[in-house]
């Protein structure tokens, strides 16, 4: 899917396009987790000790985040210009976690209409164990014109 999907302003954002997985975060979270986006519907990321909780394993802090932005990117591809998206709510169940590798996050849109969408993910580790699974609503809206700073005075 190709338009104004997050893997695309990624990559836009000055987030860095690499061979190995993809566009890479375009903001503060996703530069810091390390996100990268393989397409709209797919993030990966590396587990490194920086994501770790207290107990030595992967934080669900950083799950839920790889959902929501996942799920979202999923979603943005399937929206016009004149349209915005926020989270209402994600279900998030976990399963498994994991202490090393890649994990993949894979979101799909299962309905959509004007003013809402629900979406479900699954994040797996690079050796196939499924880790979590999540379903999410999310609302879709009008785009709000932005305010330029550059108004005279």
């Amino acid at each position: 899917m190709a338009g104004n999907g997050v893997a695309d302003e990624a990559a836009a954002a000055g987030g860095t396009s690499q061979a190995d997985g993809g566009p890479r975060g375009f903001d503060g979270v996703t530069k810091f987790i390390g996100m990268r986006w393989r397409d709209a519907e797919t993030v990966t990321l590396e587990i490194r000790q920086e994501l770790m909780n207290r107990g030595g394993l992967l934080s669900g802090v950083v799950t839920y985040a790889l959902v929501d932005y996942c799920m979202g990117s999923a979603l943005w591809v399937q929206t016009s210009k004149e349209e915005h998206i926020a989270t209402m709510n994600i279900s998030i169940n976990y399963i498994q976690t994991a202490t090393a590798g890649e994990i993949v996050c894979r979101s799909t849109v299962d309905r959509r209409n004007r003013s809402s969408a629900m979406l479900r993910s699954e994040i797996r580790h690079e050796d196939g164990r499924l880790l979590v699974t999540a379903v999410g609503s999310y609302a879709i809206f009008p785009a709000r014109k932005r305010l330029t700073a550059d108004v005279k005075s």
